[in-house]
């Protein structure tokens, strides 16, 4: 009894923390949609937006190329 209960627990605990997650969506200028698996960042010294992809790669695209950036 005291296992299941333990297991419902961390069941519970990770569906709630996957909905945390914030993916946000990047639309260029030229029409491309970009999914990020975390918030873009703008770096003022480089004038490039820094995100995460879908696969944990870190990249960057120019700020003058993006036209949107939503959040899923």
């Amino acid at each position: 009894m005291k296992k299941s209960l333990i297991t419902v627990f961390f069941a519970t605990l990770f569906i709630g923390l996957a909905g945390c997650a914030n993916e946000h969506v990047i639309a260029t200028d030229d029409g491309h949609i970009i999914d990020s698996a975390d918030t873009p960042e703008v770096n003022d010294e480089t004038g490039m937006i820094e995100y995460e992809d879908a696969e944990g790669r870190d990249n960057q695209i120019p700020v003058d190329d993006v036209s949107e950036i939503k959040e899923r």
